[in-house]
């Protein structure tokens, strides 16, 4: 399975706008669980703990394993509300997940096999363009990473989403195109070498060429 994100939450009795600005006061944010088939709950979490979250990124994207008094819930965050002014959170809405859900999650890419490769055996770099990549998957069939073979690749070969194999009934949510991984670049040393050979095959041309003239 992928990683996933721990958050607790207690359930809340209190609904409506009176009973958020209390959950609020208390240094708490109010949200809410829906979907599944189950009826709805209501809960709070706290804020700092939500905001460290969201901070790091990605939070709409990534699973989440939800304890709510002692009772987990799958879950994926589908909106956070934000004060206009102080773009803190004030309301975050949860969906449950079911084994047969379809939900975009980021999956981490790992690189395998690189002594495998020509390219990086000779001192190329492996650039790394996406680390991580959204697709469309199962919640009950969430692969942990991708995984990019490096054998045989050489300097300025490319790696793209085509090259890579997909677990069965995932697809990535960028779909018009075949978009880049990852490359193996060129050395700087490499890169100095072949500059300074053109260049002194260009001397060379114009040496040639004024011996003609001269001979003429």
């Amino acid at each position: 399975m992928a990683q996933t994100i721990v958050l607790d939450a207690t359930a809340r009795a209190g609904v409506g706008k009176g009973a958020a600005r209390s959950t609020r006061r208390e240094g708490m944010v109010p949200g809410v669980i829906y979907g599944g088939g189950d009826d709805p709950v209501t809960i709070s979490m706290k804020h700092n703990e939500l905001l460290k979250r969201l901070k790091a990124g990605k939070f709409l994207s990534t699973l989440i394993k939800l304890n709510v008094d002692g009772k987990e819930h799958t879950v994926i965050c589908r909106a956070v509300q934000r004060d206009v002014v102080r773009d803190l959170p004030i309301h975050v809405d949860f969906l449950r997940l079911s084994e047969r859900s379809r939900i975009s999650l980021f999956i981490p890419v790992e690189f395998v096999n690189h002594d495998q490769a020509p390219g990086l055996r000779r001192g190329g770099v492996l650039t790394v363009v996406r680390p991580d990549v959204e697709l469309k998957v199962r919640a009950g069939d969430i692969p942990d990473h991708l995984t990019v073979d490096l054998t045989g690749l050489d300097v300025g070969d490319v790696v793209k989403i085509s090259n890579v194999a997909l677990p069965e009934g995932a697809t990535p949510t960028i779909t018009d195109r075949d978009f880049v991984i990852a490359n193996i670049s060129a050395p700087s040393a490499l890169v100095s070498e072949e500059d300074e050979e053109a260049e002194a095959e260009t001397e060379a041309e114009v040496e040639a060429e004024a011996e003609g003239d001269e001979e003429e």
